[in-house]
């Protein structure tokens, strides 16, 4: 956001508003959904996916907005030229359709599913026997936890935790007066219950709030329930850490952060969910009460919080869901590195690329645990963004500080929505032994980078690790990220001047090799945009994100297209350049892939063949993350490895199974996968001794 003033030198006739790219990027995620060859459970998935993808949307997007709609109302955003009101304005108006379609998708993927005995139930759809056992686990389970409550005098409304469902009713008392009732779900109730006994009834299911909905008419005393409905608050999440304000207190960071995690839970409310057709007496009364405006309240007939969908799937007899799945897919164990022999050893060898999720993770795990272990090694310092719950990670970290190693973990507490879990991570690791410093001052530590010190006849020598996505074993099969691993010295002693200068909070200093935001990977980007605009025709760039939003880098771009560079752009997410728009980005050519793993991995492609300036990086090139950032960029050398990443960006733009410049990553993996090249386990010799080029270009097909 910007003021007037600095915004008038911009030109709008290429770029889009950055919140209104997200919900494009959204309903293509629920289109997958509604895809006919996408697996019937995997298509649930794709529905839950963009649930929850529109619920985080209001609870930061709309939440800073909101915010900054009230401090700053004439603030202007510089892509579309809108004030925060009038986004607010175009995205309430852009929600209706994208829950009309929601609603499409999910009555077209329930049809589905009932053809194979799945079905989310009504209470009337229950046979009798199977109405007395839920109302048995009614009277046994359920009624002694709810708490209903008539809203009056003395009794306040509510307040609505975020996303917690709440079965709701007009009630009517004897002289016909009007109140509201409410029953909070507790989560400690199921989200859902089978009714039936047998693993042929398993894919039936009735939700707790139809239950409850059910039993409505029987919990308010001497009200007569005269409608009811279930509603859902999604609440402002857009806390502000303000280091600053840290700095004059004495409480250390992390309790800090644990005390902002709690002011989450009373934000003001950004959206109000009602899931049917209700009365105008019955919806005046409730947003009146809730104070909320009618453009933020939203009629959906989908289960409001679609968390469970997971939970079912994965409690779904195999018989059932494996035919409605994706067929299971083995991460592989990559064929440059040989099983049982030393990773810091071959390493040493040469660079090493691990793809993820179609490569496993061990290999990483198998290099800290042998730095865990070795005599030789003397610390290991990683940035860490986000862990798994379980991380097996942290735990060898653990491990190496109880066995005398420096360990030290550059822990981001500000992750959004992992918060607690960085905190609770950060104490297992101190008590173990190991240093953990919580980022930088006013900037967040989304790097990854991983460094290994070893001393080895008197010399130091260092194994460095950067990558494109978290050091979080869960995601590492989820998301499609880039891990190398590297015993270059010049990158090493960059990885060393890396912790060095975070530590003292030197956002400024100077490296061989590596790239850091917030002073050097804009600097670098743009400065390789411009190299390649001066070769007009002849130039070329290729960048694989999940986000274009900064303007500077637009701009560079749209002079680059002007001078006939072809320029591609595989961005997942947000774009905010329009591409092909005659007169200003011909040149301009974006393709985007939603599919079976979240593309997350970025590459930086400048100029062709082996003049090409090749990154790897944790960044994408949004404004958040070049300037408010700490995040690296790698230069990839080995010809091998630079061969994989052509291959990665030539075969996601060759793929036109989609039109309009969307791609299907299911088509991708099922056609492509199995032609990653590969390069064939190195020798022990040194890495003088190589011959370059790819041992093996094809492999052998992988039934995924």
């Amino acid at each position: 956001m910007q003021k007037n003033s600095e915004v008038e030198k911009y030109n709008f006739a290429y770029t889009w508003n950055r919140e209104l790219s997200w919900l494009d990027f959204n309903r293509r995620v629920l289109e997958e959904g509604a895809r006919e060859t996408v697996p019937a459970l995997e298509r649930l998935k794709f529905v839950s996916i963009f649930s929850s993808n529109l619920d985080e949307f209001f609870m930061v997007r709309v939440g800073s907005l909101f915010d900054l709609s009230t401090v700053s109302p004439d603030e202007i955003d510089n892509k579309s030229g809108m004030t925060p009101g009038k986004q607010l304005k175009e995205i309430y108006k852009a929600i209706p359709g994208l829950i009309r379609r929601k609603q499409e998708v999910w009555r077209s993927v329930q049809e589905k599913l009932k053809q194979y005995s799945i079905r989310d139930l009504t209470y009337e759809d229950l046979t009798e026997e199977e109405q007395a056992r839920i109302e048995t686990y009614f009277q046994q389970f359920i009624y002694p936890v709810i708490s209903p409550q008539v809203v009056g005098s003395h009794h306040p409304i509510p307040h609505f935790v975020n996303k917690a469902l709440y079965v709701t009713a007009l009630l009517k008392n004897g002289g016909g007066k009007a109140s509201l009732g409410f029953i909070p779900i507790p989560e400690s109730l199921p989200a859902y219950l089978i009714p039936a006994e047998g693993d042929a009834e398993k894919g039936r299911y009735i939700r707790i709030e139809t239950i409850l909905t059910h039993f409505a008419p029987e919990l308010f005393g001497r009200y007569d329930v005269d409608e009811c409905c279930t509603i859902c608050a999604t609440r402002n999440a857009d806390i502000q850490f303000d280091d600053d304000k840290f700095e004059d207190e004495e409480s250390d960071f992390r309790n800090r952060v644990s005390t902002l995690l709690k002011k989450r839970r009373s934000l003001d409310i950004m959206r109000l969910e009602i899931d049917r057709e209700i009365s105008r007496e019955f919806f005046e009364k409730l947003t009146r009460r809730i104070r909320v405006r009618n453009r933020q309240v939203y009629r959906d007939e989908t289960p409001l919080n679609m968390k469970y969908v997971f939970q079912l799937i994965g409690e779904l007899p195999e018989s059932l869901s494996t035919p409605l799945l994706y067929p299971e897919y083995t991460p592989r164990w990559p064929e440059s590195l040989t099983k049982g022999r030393s990773i810091i050893e071959q390493v040493k060898s040469g660079d090493h690329l691990l793809f993820f999720p179609f490569d496993a993770v061990d290999p990483f795990l198998e290099l800290l645990n042998e730095a865990a272990d070795r005599d030789d090694v003397l610390s290991i310092k990683i940035t860490i963004y986000r862990l798994a719950s379980t991380s097996r990670i942290a735990r060898i970290l653990c491990r190496a500080a109880e066995n005398g190693k420096d360990v030290l973990v550059m822990m981001e507490l500000r992750a959004r929505f992992d918060e607690a879990n960085n905190i609770a991570w950060s104490k297992v690791m101190e008590e173990a032994g190991c240093e953990v410093v919580y980022g930088v001052e006013n900037y967040k530590c989304h790097s990854k980078v991983c460094l290994i010190t070893l001393k080895e006849r008197g010399h130091l020598s260092y194994i460095t690790q950067v990558g494109t996505g978290n050091y979080n074993e869960k995601t590492n099969a989820q998301y499609t990220d880039l891990s190398l691993m590297t015993a270059s010295r010049e990158i090493g002693e960059d990885g060393v001047a890396f912790f060095r200068n975070m530590l003292v909070n030197n956002l400024e200093g100077s490296y061989k090799e590596l790239l850091v935001a917030p002073a050097g990977i804009r600097k670098a980007v743009l400065k390789h945009i411009d190299e390649e605009t001066e070769k007009g025709s002849d130039g070329y760039i290729c960048i694989k994100a999940n986000a274009v939003t900064e303007r500077h880098v637009i701009d560079r771009l749209q002079k680059a297209s002007d001078a006939g560079v072809e320029i591609h752009l595989i961005i997942r997410g947000i774009c905010c350049i329009c591409p092909e728009v005659s007169g200003y980005t011909e040149n301009i050519h974006v393709k985007r892939i939603v599919g079976r793993y979240l593309e997350h991995a970025r590459i930086y492609c400048f100029g062709r063949g082996e003049e090409a300036k090749l990154y790897i990086s944790s960044a994408d090139l949004m404004t958040r993350n070049l300037r408010r950032r700490v995040e690296v960029a790698c230069p990839v050398h080995d010809p091998d490895i630079r061969q994989q990443l052509l291959w990665i960006l030539q075969t996601e733009l060759q793929d036109e199974s989609e039109s309009g410049g969307f791609s299907s990553q299911d088509e991708f993996m099922k056609q492509s996968i199995h032609r990653i090249p590969q390069v064939a386990a190195r020798p022990a010799e040194p890495a003088e001794s190589r011959r370059p080029g790819l041992l093996e270009r094809l492999r052998r097909r992988l039934s995924i």
